[in-house]
């Protein structure tokens, strides 16, 4: 099963990532990914994330912006 990112404005609205990501094989990849890629993604338009596994939504959204 293939690990992939959505990527969406705050309202839930899906926007085309600034970077496009691959389909990853497990978690701990998918996040180290996005570890890598989060500022270019929110500079590019994308305010939030949401991990899926396959048709399984696994957790999101979560914001790309830092707190405070």
């Amino acid at each position: 099963m293939a690990w992939t990112w959505r990527f969406e404005k705050a309202d839930g609205t899906e926007v085309e990532p600034a970077v496009q990501p691959e389909e990853f094989t497990t978690q701990g990849d998918a996040e180290s990914w996005l570890g890598e890629a989060w500022k270019e993604l929110l500079e590019g338009g994308a305010d939030q994330v949401v991990l899926s596994e396959g048709e399984a939504k696994i957790y999101g959204p979560m914001s790309l912006h830092a707190e405070g």
